[in-house]
C-alpha cells in the first residue's frame, strides 16, 4: 500500500541508536549476540517445559506463552537493525514500517497481558492453594491466553489503521532502530491529534491499567507470605514470585517510561535507549531469570543439555 503523503515519498530512514561509523560494528555485534542468546534461551525454555510432564502446569504453560511471545517480539525489531547496519542503510519501506508498528504493539500488548495473568495465577496459588487446580484449570488459562491474543490484536490493528490515515509532509527521518509508533506520528503533518488521543488513550487502557491489577495480586501475596509461620515456607513462597517481579518491574518501568515520556522532542536518544530496555534486554532476560531461580526448570534444562545449569 502507497503512504497517503505530499510529497509521494515511500520510505522512512531508522536513524538508528547512533550515527557515528566507527559504533555500527560494536552495535552490530552487540545486538546480533543479545538476538540469538534471546531466541536460545526462550527456545531452551519452551522445549524444557514441554518435553517434561512435571512442568505441564498452569504457571509453566504461562511462561511458554511467554517466551513464545519474547522471542517474537525481538525479531520484529532487531532483524531489521541488523540488515540495515550489514548493508549500511537506514532505509524501511512505508509498508515495513507501519507492518513493524503492527507487531511490536500486537507482542508488546501481549507481553504486558500475560505478565497481569502470570500475577494472578501467583496470587492463586499463594492466596488459594487449596482450590488453585479448581480454579486455574486448563479452560481458564487457554481463555485468559486467547483474550490478551485477541485485546493485543485488536489494539495493534486500530493503530496501525489509524497511522495509514496520516500524511507525511516533511521528515522522513526516525530516531530510533524501529518504526516505534509515537516516533512514526510525531513525523506526521498536523492532522495528528486523533493518532495521539489514542495513541495515549491505549498506552493508559492497556498499559496502566493492568498494573493495579498485578499490585493488589502482589500485596496480597505479601500478607499472606508474612503469615507464614517457618522461614523456610515464606522464602519458597517468595522465590516463586521474585522472578516474575523482577521482569514486571524492568518490562514496566521502561515501557511506560517511553512511552509517557514520548510528548517531550528532546527525549529521543533517551527514548530509544530505554526502548532497547522492553524490547531487547527484558526479553533477554527472561529465560536466565525464571530458570537461575527455578529449581524445576534447571532440572529440565539439565535432562535436555546434559550439562547442570548454575
Amino acid at each position: 500500500m502507497e503512504p497517503s503523503n505530499d510529497t509521494g515519498i515511500s520510505d522512512f530512514l531508522l536513524l538508528g541508536l547512533s550515527e557515528e561509523p566507527d559504533l555500527q560494528p560494536l552495535i552490530f555485534g552487540l545486538f546480533l549476540s543479545m538476538y540469538l542468546i534471546t531466541v536460545c534461551g526462550n527456545l531452551l525454555i519452551i522445549l524444557a517445559v514441554t518435553t517434561d510432564s512435571h512442568l505441564h502446569t498452569p504457571m509453566y504453560f504461562f511462561l511458554v506463552n511467554l517466551s513464545f511471545v519474547d522471542i517474537c517480539f525481538i525479531s520484529t525489531t532487531v532483524p531489521k537493525m541488523l540488515q540495515n547496519i550489514q548493508n549500511n542503510s537506514k532505509v524501511i519501506t512505508y509498508a515495513g514500517c507501519i507492518t513493524q508498528i503492527y507487531f511490536v504493539l500486537l507482542f508488546a500488548g501481549w507481553d504486558d497481558f500475560l505478565l497481569t495473568v502470570m500475577a494472578y495465577d501467583r496470587f492463586v496459588a499463594i492466596c488459594h492453594p487449596l482450590h488453585y487446580t479448581v480454579i486455574m484449570n486448563p479452560r481458564l488459562c487457554g481463555l485468559l491466553v486467547l483474550v490478551s491474543w485477541i485485546i493485543s490484536a485488536q489494539n495493534s490493528l486500530l493503530q496501525s489503521l489509524m497511522t495509514l490515515r496520516l500524511s507525511f509532509c516533511t521528515g522522513m527521518e526516525i530516531p530510533h532502530f524501529f518504526c516505534e509508533l509515537s516516533k512514526v506520528v510525531g513525523q506526521a503533518c498536523p492532522d495528528k491529534f486523533l493518532n495521539d488521543m489514542v495513541m495515549y488513550f491505549a498506552t493508559v487502557l492497556l498499559g496502566v491499567a493492568p498494573l493495579p491489577g498485578i499490585l493488589y495480586s502482589y500485596s496480597k501475596i505479601v500478607s499472606s507470605i508474612c503469615h507464614i509461620s517457618s522461614i523456610q515456607g515464606k522464602y519458597k513462597a517468595f522465590s516463586t514470585c521474585a522472578s516474575h517481579l523482577s521482569v514486571v518491574s524492568l518490562f514496566y518501568c521502561t515501557g511506560l517510561g517511553v512511552y509517557l515520556s514520548s510528548a517531550s522532542p528532546q527525549s529521543s536518544h533517551s527514548s530509544a535507549v530505554a526502548s532497547v530496555m522492553y524490547t531487547v534486554v527484558t526479553p533477554m532476560l527472561n529465560p536466565f531469570i525464571y530458570s537461575l531461580r527455578n529449581r524445576d526448570i534447571k532440572s529440565a534444562l539439565k535432562r535436555i543439555v546434559g550439562v547442570p545449569v548454575i
